[in-house]
């Protein structure tokens, strides 16, 4: 449902295929629930964004509860699914890990121009039709979101401590 998280559809079949080129298996070992706030904004279940943090670590942690991996690769993006994942592969640090992110979303409509959407709808100098092209322009493609917020910090953090590849 969220461009954050759209690439993750495809990714499980061509980390197979690399696993059985090494000569390895790959399963998916279970889904996490992922919401995004720009998304859930004055939704009911907001409140629940942060909770998900937990529901998202213990989710993962019983999918690797079986013991029988090897290793394990955490597909995620955004501040409540990476830090969620990051704890499950810290419970179970015996085992090799790596995080790959959704990459980055394509360059839309540029933030000052949003804001400048943004703050003229809530002058009411322009109506919601208006708000929603806006935003609609600026998230029009797969990928982690455009704006420097949390999705993106936490994909810098992974690449700084050396859970994702440089650049990725």
């Amino acid at each position: 449902m969220l461009s954050a998280h759209q690439p993750f559809e495809t990714y499980p079949a061509p980390i197979r295929e690399a696993a059985h080129e090494a000569g390895g298996v790959a399963q998916v070992a279970g889904g996490v629930p992922a919401m995004c706030d720009g998304v859930t904004q004055g939704q009911p279940g907001m409140e629940l964004s942060l909770f998900s943090r937990d529901v998202i670590a213990m989710a993962a942690g019983i999918g690797l509860s079986h013991n029988m991996f090897d290793a394990a690769v955490y597909l995620g993006v955004c501040d409540k699914i990476v830090p969620g994942l990051a704890i499950a592969a810290l419970t179970f640090g015996h085992l090799p890990a790596v995080f790959i992110p959704a990459g980055p979303m394509t360059t839309g409509l540029p933030n000052d121009e949003k804001a400048k959407v943004r703050q003229l709808f809530a002058e009411g100098k322009v109506g919601r039709d208006e708000l929603l092209e806006a935003e609609s322009k600026s998230y029009h493609g797969p990928g982690t979101c455009t704006f420097y917020g949390t999705a993106n910090s936490n994909q810098m953090l992974m690449e700084i401590m050396g859970f994702h590849l440089p650049g990725a």
